[in-house]
């Protein structure tokens, strides 16, 4: 799929000696300073949200299943399946015990099935999207739990599924409605931590795994690229589809002190799709 952080024994920001920040950091960095662990941010949402990230002080690790497709990603990739609990709390513990608690977390790692009618459903998919969107989620957030400090922030890719549905992806509008319910319930658990917790929306992006969707159901819509993207565009207040660039940046509200009051909320980032 898939440095320096508050040290709280002491009384301030303890930086490691290999996370100075470069000169170019901006002196407004929202995340300066912080340590950041994002799963699926080898490609995609997950590595738009490193690049914001990055530009704005922080320092992280990056856990996806595949190898990054590219290979200039600011933070170090570590390949592993994010439902796999005993390989992500090894990983987990590992950079824990080499440089210090994480005090972010941005679960990116998901899938979309094919769409399938509910007589027609694979029940093999069906298992897949759950472990992956759902599992995974759960298997993140209790690999770092434990050793979050207060200040930390953990949030998760929702989407515009997580409160609607759609009759082609039953598996995926349940499994995106399962982690809506992970966030608030976990916002309430950590929440008297100082750790708040919360979920983005994003409508359609663009991203090349969209664009593969899009190709793969032309036999079935009738629509080319441009025409499904048009189509969708139509469909926002904005008359545009939100970028990566976009859910980054609503990410990194949330994982910043802009959204100190804000807890257990999920965040539509769609144009204004309503």
């Amino acid at each position: 799929m898939i440095v320096a952080h508050d040290d709280p024994h002491s009384a301030g920001p303890h930086i490691e000696p290999d996370a100075v920040e470069p000169s170019d950091t901006p002196a407004t960095a929202l995340l300066r300073g912080r340590r950041i662990l994002v799963t699926g941010g080898a490609r995609g949402l997950g590595a738009a949200v490193v690049r914001a990230f990055a530009s704005h002080g922080a320092h992280g690790l990056i856990l996806d299943l595949r190898a990054p497709d590219d290979a200039d990603l600011p933070w170090p990739p570590v390949a592993v399946d994010v439902t796999d609990e005993r390989a992500m709390k090894s990983v987990v513990d590992d950079h824990v015990a080499q440089h210090g608690p994480f005090d972010g977390v941005v679960a990116a790692a998901g899938i979309v099935p094919s769409w399938q009618s509910p007589e027609q459903m694979d029940l093999a998919d069906f298992d897949r999207t759950m472990a992956v969107n759902v599992r995974g989620v759960v298997v993140t957030v209790k690999a770092v739990a434990a050793t979050l400090p207060a200040g930390s922030t953990v949030v998760a890719i929702g989407s515009l599924n997580s409160w609607r549905g759609d009759p082609n992806i039953v598996s995926y509008v349940a499994s995106k409605h399962a982690v809506l319910g992970i966030v608030r319930s976990t916002a309430l658990a950590l929440g008297r931590r100082g750790v708040r917790v919360n979920a983005v929306a994003p409508g359609p992006v663009a991203t090349e795994a969209l664009l593969a969707r899009i190709d793969g159901r032309a036999g079935t819509t009738g629509l080319d690229r441009d025409a499904s993207l048009a189509r969708s565009a139509d469909m926002t207040a904005l008359g545009r589809l939100a970028t990566e660039q976009d859910i980054a940046d609503a990410v990194l509200f949330l994982s910043s002190p802009l959204s100190g009051a804000i807890s257990g909320h999920l965040l539509p980032v769609d144009g204004g799709m309503l």
